[in-house]
């Protein structure tokens, strides 16, 4: 779990998961990072125990995991409360008030 959280992509994909479920698209347009990497970093924190997936049409949407042990829920403790102060995790909150939910209308473009 420590590898997980140790990674700056994924403890900014986890800190945005705090907000409830994503579609990937909506990290990817957070994050600035392109679909491979976030995905890449997704499973490995699907792997972790840390988030689970559920598939809905073209996109898959990722939330939390429930904390399976004390230390799981200690660590998620961590990442709500001692990481407010991080001026790119709070940048990425306001991000992601712009950005979630645009997948369907991105579609359209294409």
């Amino acid at each position: 779990m420590f590898r997980a959280f140790s990674d700056r992509t994924r403890l900014r994909i986890l800190h945005l998961l705090l907000a409830g479920e994503l579609c990937v698209c909506d990290i990817v347009r957070v994050l600035e990072a392109p679909q491979p990497k976030i995905s890449r970093h997704l499973a490995y924190l699907r792997r972790a125990g840390l988030v689970l997936a559920r598939k809905e049409g073209l996109w898959i949407h990722y939330r939390l995991a429930p904390a399976s042990r004390g230390f799981h829920a200690d660590l998620m403790h961590c990442l709500k409360n001692c990481f407010q102060v991080v001026p790119e995790l709070k940048r990425d909150r306001r991000q992601l008030a712009r950005a979630r939910g645009r997948c369907a209308t991105d579609l359209g473009k294409r």
